[in-house]
């Protein structure tokens, strides 16, 4: 199955432009999300360097934020770059363990192979990657046995539907170690 960055934008934005005011958009090397402004009347997911993956974090990030969070940029969350001590780890994987819960279930809506990402390659700490996989599982699975939210429901239907992906379970989430 072959995953297009285009395609994607294509999908969300046919999705949500109309209900939202959110556009998905290509960026250069680090994504951001840029709320309406004087500028631009719409919101903007941008994410980075094409990568289909990226795109699919972003969108996670924005179905997590509140409708508050949303007229913010980034959302209004502090980000701590890449070099993280082990305490700032921690902060980091755990603001991230919803997000990537999200980030998983939609890669496996678009048949898109799903990597669990501690993002701290040049950090003095070495992230339990196997830990912090676990976690995202777990959360998977209360998502899955709550129900999806509105937003990640609608772009799993729609990406689903465009990959030819039948309906998802918990069986379609597996921890390999």
């Amino acid at each position: 199955m072959i995953h297009q960055y285009q395609d994607l934008i294509a999908l969300f934005n046919d999705t949500f432009f109309g209900q939202y005011n959110t556009k998905l958009e290509l960026g250069g090397e680090e994504p951001v999300y840029l709320p309406a402004d004087e500028a631009t009347p719409y919101h903007r997911i941008v994410f980075a360097r094409g990568f289909y993956a990226s795109a699919l974090h972003e969108i996670s990030h924005w179905c997590v934020a509140g409708p508050q969070r949303r007229l913010l940029e980034d959302f209004g969350y502090w980000y701590e770059p890449d070099g993280r001590d082990e305490a700032k780890q921690r902060q980091f994987e755990q603001v991230e363990i919803r997000p990537q819960a999200y980030e998983w279930i939609l890669s496996q809506s678009a048949g898109f192979q799903f990597n669990v990402s501690c993002d701290n390659l040049h950090g003095e700490f070495e992230p339990d990657r196997v830990s912090f996989m676990h976690k995202v599982h777990q959360e998977v699975l209360k998502i899955l046995k709550a129900g999806l939210p509105t937003r990640v429901q609608m772009l799993s239907d729609a990406l689903r539907q465009f990959y030819s992906v039948p309906n998802l379970t918990i069986n379609n989430f597996k921890v390999s170690e």
